[in-house]
């Protein structure tokens, strides 16, 4: 992308910037009457000239993916299309995230309008832990189920959906984690990231996935004719497009291709949406004005996952499902409340954790990993992440609970850093008996263990990481997109990028600015943990607003605190803020350098 600069960050990171074609900056700007700072992003984000159109104004009438391309696609939808035809009992199994509660909601409402009233079963995160278990399964034979969809969960599943199968049920599993050699013994498996899928789409989310079987199925129902002999329409998949975008930027896959599509027209439908839990939640989550995915990421995903992490899985799910206005306000307020709850134990899991990693030395490994019989089993995935932030290495978390059968299990979750595949080493691990089941995907992924076999197992991921450490390259870079000042930094300006180049999410981030050689004015605590700074250009000029999020007693905010009045580089994101009323820019700031 460009040369990196010779110093370091404080977050130990080099920054990379861009090297830039201004010839062809200049040609894309004009050929597609762009602003030059918009043209000048599409190239630093390696967008091909050719495909700036589509990437700019993606249509579902042009830009759509053929479900058919999934391997298994076509006899899946067949099967299913006739089971409906025939009134054959369909149920749902769905995993307790978003990803999983807006899968769930959207089988569900494509199957209500065919007249199937399926049941939904979300497992107790607490409880049951991720995936199908044979119980639940067993509760969904004896309600009558004949067919069984697995979402967001199943393709490692083989003992559950063997004792699914014995049970007598057909099971369905539509999935987008990472899959390995050998595939459970189901009915139909839908995962484009299964070793004979080269449909090219194995950047969706399982809401995704599970948006294009629903096309599919109505595509074989109207070409048998159920909808003609129905006197029914055709199922409203176009309105069911809001809680695709929502659970694909809540699940933080590659926001490219489909994704971005999902994305871009399902926040569009988002502002005037006739899902009635979907506006109660916002309603509840006091959004006003256009939805973005920083809402979906940062306000309404978290509450729809609190209800999972305080024994209240089902809710999420739930509520994106049902029609009734005066339910639909009590649950989303339920999930504010246990989204609190989750707020208040999780700073003190986090506490417990850190304070465990610097006692015992432990961010000397090659990757952080911490158990502890007081974690809370629903926040192993959020704190791993928080540890990873604060580390820069991959990190595990391991929680520890009874199962089912009244078993003490230890389940853990990890995050990882660029470079690291850390599913893969969940599943290594389980091949060699370490692990009950892992899996996921290369920068997030979960686990079961004995408690017996956690030892074992953390040693043997200390050094499955440091050998992917080693192998390959692993070191922390920043790439920035551009180099701004304090006074070109605009509310206009910022608009402009997030109409043109946005949605941003995974892999397609919202742009990262190097602000060079600014005075701090001023630098001051908020709350516990937050850093705030005011910053101008050397010279001066106009003043703005900084944050540094969860810094206090990291380098980079002990830097902050003790640099008033001096000369430093920082580099963030620019946000709008318009607390008081009017549009005001800030930067959100995610690494520094001392001048």
């Amino acid at each position: 992308m460009g040369q990196a600069l010779e110093k370091t960050s404080l977050n130990k990171a080099h920054w990379l910037l861009p090297d830039t074609d201004l010839t062809q900056v200049e040609r894309i700007a004009r050929a597609h009457d762009l602003p030059e700072i918009v043209a000048r992003l599409l190239c630093v984000r390696g967008i091909e000239e050719a495909d700036i159109e589509g990437f700019l104004h993606p249509t579902l009438k042009t830009h759509f993916p053929d479900p058919f391309a999934l391997k298994g696609m076509d006899d899946m939808a067949a099967d299913i299309a006739e089971a409906i035809i025939k009134g054959k009992k369909i149920a749902i199994f769905g995993d307790f995230d978003v990803d999983g509660a807006t899968s769930s909601a959207l089988l569900y409402r494509f199957l209500k309008h065919m007249g199937q009233e399926a049941r939904i079963y979300i497992p107790g995160r607490l409880t049951e832990g991720y995936g199908p278990n044979a119980d639940a399964l067993k509760t969904l034979k004896d309600e009558g189920a004949g067919i069984v969809f697995l979402l967001d969960c199943g393709t490692t599943a083989f003992d559950p959906v063997a004792a699914g199968k014995e049970l007598g049920l057909k099971i369905v599993i539509v999935d987008h984690h990472e899959a390995g050699d050998e595939l459970p013994d189901c009915w139909h498996l839908i995962n484009p990231k299964r070793k004979d899928d080269d449909s090219g789409l194995d950047m969706l989310a399982a809401v995704g996935v599970t948006y294009l079987v629903c096309v599919a199925i109505n595509a074989k129902l109207r070409e048998k004719g159920f909808y003609k002999d129905k006197g029914l329409p055709e199922a409203p998949l176009k309105s069911f497009l809001d809680i695709v975008g929502l659970g694909t930027v809540c699940d933080m896959v590659p926001l490219k291709g489909p994704n971005r599509l999902f994305v871009r027209h399902g926040f569009k439908a988002m502002s005037s949406s006739d899902n009635v839990g979907l506006n109660a939640l916002i309603e509840v989550s006091r959004i006003t004005g256009e939805i973005t995915p920083y809402h979906a990421g940062f306000v309404l995903g978290p509450r729809i996952n609190a209800g999972s992490r305080v024994h209240k899985s089902e809710l999420g799910a739930q509520l994106l499902s049902m029609d009734d206005p005066s339910g639909a306000n009590d649950i989303a307020w339920t999930l504010s409340d246990c989204n609190d709850k989750r707020k208040a134990i999780q700073q003190d899991m986090e506490r417990t954790a850190i304070e465990q990693v610097e006692a015992g030395g432990l961010d000397q490994y090659s990757m952080i990993f911490v158990s502890d019989d007081s974690f809370h089993q629903g926040l192993s995935g959020l704190v791993a992440g928080r540890l990873k932030e604060k580390y820069t290495k991959p990190a595990c978390v391991v929680t520890f609970a009874e199962n089912v059968h009244g078993e003490l299990e230890g389940r853990g979750s990890g995050r990882s850093i660029p470079g690291v595949h850390i599913a893969q080493a969940f599943m290594d691990a389980q091949e060699e008996g370490l692990i009950i089941k892992g899996g996921g995907h290369a920068m997030a992924g979960g686990f079961t263990v004995l408690p017996d076999k956690v030892e074992a197992f953390r040693d043997f991921l200390y050094k499955h990481i440091a050998a992917q450490i080693e192998a390959g390259d692993v070191q922390v870079e920043t790439e920035i997109d551009a180099v701004l000042s304090v006074r070109g930094c605009r509310p206009d300006f910022i608009k402009m990028i997030h109409e043109y180049v946005g949605p941003f999410g995974q892999e397609f981030q919202e742009p990262l600015f190097l602000l060079q050689n600014v005075r701090l004015h001023s630098v001051d605590v908020v709350g516990d943990s937050h850093i705030r700074c005011m910053v101008s250009d050397w010279e001066g000029g106009a003043r703005m607003k900084a944050m540094a999020f969860r810094a206090v007693g990291t380098e980079l905010g002990e830097a902050l605190l003790k640099s008033k009045g001096a000369a430093i580089e920082l580099v963030g994101q620019l946000k709008i803020d318009n607390w008081s009323g009017q549009d005001k820019v800030e930067m959100h700031v995610r690494d520094a350098r001392l001048m």
